[in-house]
């Protein structure tokens, strides 16, 4: 597949603290590639390097074989943004701003059919301050592709969302590249990473250190088993913490969780049936994207949820 970013040992310092260090990624035509990280990992810094709109101290970067930078102007009519921070006038109506960022661009796409698709079309004469958080940010959205761009770079699109909001977004990314568009984003949220991307680059402390599919890098943690249930009856942890294939158990209300090696779940439930203990709500749970972070960084720092 074709490169359509390219970065090259790019470092960025500010003021003496190094912010992004030696990052190298490649960004393939066509997919959803997350920068996924805890806050304060660079991750923000990169993309607005990638954007243009920050000069790298070393590196190189290529955008649809251009330099951010020197091609700035071209590069604008190309890639989309919507950035962390972007906020419009409280009295600016959503239609409004839509043409009015559309006579910026050569070739826009139709800012009403935009609107239409954004499910923003019963809110085209609302002001942007009467939006909610859900809506300003597909307002966000819709103002990143009105550009008909061929890449789109999404930074932490649906922080501050709530749980029903940010899978409707997410259902929204995966309909804008259906239609054609490559995709940055970038999350700290576990969850979203997994749901959307194709492959990620996890930066922690300025660093990227593992580029692959959310699969490829789950099915590279050893992490055993991690079994939960809720017990009919109270439980005594040494009847499980007993067993040699049982490393921890921990309660969560009424939750146990017991995590262990591949034995864990068989030498668990026969533990259990001995003792005529039920585990209800039995759930085995695979190695995932936070445990390949974690066996990567040593720390958990990044959300599953919020």
């Amino acid at each position: 597949m074709t490169a359509v970013v390219e970065v090259r040992h790019l470092h960025k310092m500010y003021k003496g603290t190094v912010a992004v260090d030696d990052v190298c990624f490649t960004v393939r035509e066509g997919e959803i590639f997350g920068i996924l990280g805890p806050n304060g990992a660079g991750k923000t810094t990169t993309v607005e390097c990638i954007e243009g709109l920050r000069a790298p101290d070393r590196g190189t970067i290529t955008v649809l074989g251009l330099d951010p930078r020197r091609d700035r102007a071209e590069l604008t009519q190309r890639l989309g943004a919507q950035l962390q921070d972007s906020r419009l006038p409280d009295r600016l109506r959503v239609a409004e701003a839509l043409e009015l960022y559309s006579s910026f661009y050569r070739t826009p796409a139709n800012w009403r059919e935009l609107m239409e698709l954004l499910g923003l079309a019963d809110k085209q004469r609302c002001m942007f301050g009467q939006l909610s958080g859900g809506q300003q940010q597909r307002l966000s959205t819709a103002l990143a592709l009105v550009g008909s761009p061929q890449v789109a770079v999404l930074d932490e699109l649906t922080t501050g969302l709530d749980p029903q909001a940010r899978r409707d977004t997410w259902e929204l990314i995966e309909g804008v590249r259906a239609r054609g568009v490559t995709i940055v984003l970038v999350t700290h949220f576990m969850e979203e990473a997994e749901r959307l991307c194709d492959r990620v680059a996890l930066i922690d402390a300025g660093r990227v250190v593992a580029v692959d599919t959310p699969a490829a890098l789950a099915e590279g943690v050893q992490a055993g088993q991690r079994i939960q249930f809720r017990p009919s009856v109270p439980l005594d942890d040494a009847l499980l913490t007993s067993l040699p294939d049982v490393a921890s158990v921990i309660h969560r209300g009424d939750v146990v969780v017991v995590t262990g090696n591949d034995y864990a779940l068989n030498a668990v439930t026969s533990a259990l049936a001995r003792s005529q203990i039920v585990a209800r709500q039995l759930r085995v749970e695979q190695a995932s994207l936070e445990d390949a972070f974690v066996a990567l960084t040593g720390r958990r720092q990044v959300d599953s949820h919020e």
